[in-house]
């Protein structure tokens, strides 16, 4: 089973990485939003290309960009299904030559993550997938793998890692989980690629106690809840994506569903 907009959605997400890349470690103009995060001409192209081809997909469906998110509440509120889109993800990276920044385009409805597509535009990579229908991560020259996360460690306890972005709470969450497991090996990736690690079976746990907003984490979601993963709040309780003042998620931790250490996770995120 899959979804009828799946495809189409893939191929707006390549398209929107086409947009980008001749930006890409090119002279840039970067300009500050009102939150000082960057932005430039390379995430307006590829908000545009998402924009216009959501809305020719399906006109009904309201689209939320991180690039044009200043819809009131009183709007939102009455929206049951909508497109939360994050254009150009990790745009630091982006700035800095990185190849790890990504398109992410995410069907939410009724609070939940549909199904969710992660283009990676340098490499031509991109991770898609949802719950109901499972995950796979297809190449630039069409090869195409089902994901599926791992159920135990391989070696080392593999926990994913912010480049940029932690804070001291995280910090003692590793200290617990190396009193745990041993010594952790840490896997350092930047934009929404953290999930995508998780659900190709190359890591074990995401935790994020720092801030992350809705367009960051809800195409990749999707991608692990497909590939039989699970994100929660610490106190347990999936990650939604309801409206809600704020674009900020609460703090999260992604892993592997069924886990055995799964309540562990949550006592020791619950302490830190």
């Amino acid at each position: 089973m899959s979804h009828p907009y799946l495809s189409a959605v893939i191929d707006l997400v390549r398209q929107a990485g086409e947009a980008i890349l001749p930006h890409w470690r090119s002279e840039l103009e970067v300009q500050a939003k009102a939150d000082a995060s960057p932005v430039t001409a390379a995430d307006m192209a590829a908000h545009h290309v998402l924009l216009d081809g959501l809305q020719a997909l399906d006109g009904s469906i309201p689209v939320l960009s991180e690039e044009d998110c200043a819809v009131p509440l009183a709007e939102r509120a009455g929206w049951t299904r909508w497109w939360l889109v994050d254009p150009l993800d990790g745009t630091k990276e982006f700035i800095a030559g990185s190849e790890e920044f990504t398109v992410n385009v995410a069907l939410i409805e009724q609070g939940e993550v549909r199904f969710g597509v992660v283009g990676i535009p340098a490499s031509g990579r991109c991770y898609y997938g949802g719950k109901d229908f499972g995950a796979w991560r297809s190449e630039a020259d069409g090869a195409t793998q089902p994901l599926r996360v791992r159920p135990h460690p391989v070696g080392s306890f593999t926990v994913v890692a912010s480049r940029r972005h932690s804070s001291p709470a995280q910090e003692r969450l590793l200290d617990s989980l190396r009193g745990r497991f041993g010594e952790l090996a840490l896997a350092n990736v930047g934009s929404s690629l953290k999930f995508c690690l998780l659900a190709e079976g190359s890591a074990d746990c995401y935790p994020r106690l720092a801030p992350t907003s809705q367009w960051d984490t809800a195409a990749a979601q999707g991608v692990l809840e497909g590939a039989g993963g699970e994100v929660l709040e610490v106190a347990g309780a999936p990650l939604r994506y309801e409206a809600r003042e704020t674009y900020l998620n609460p703090s999260f931790l992604a892993l592997p569903a069924g886990v055995d250490w799964r309540e562990m996770l949550i006592e020791l995120a619950n302490r830190s």
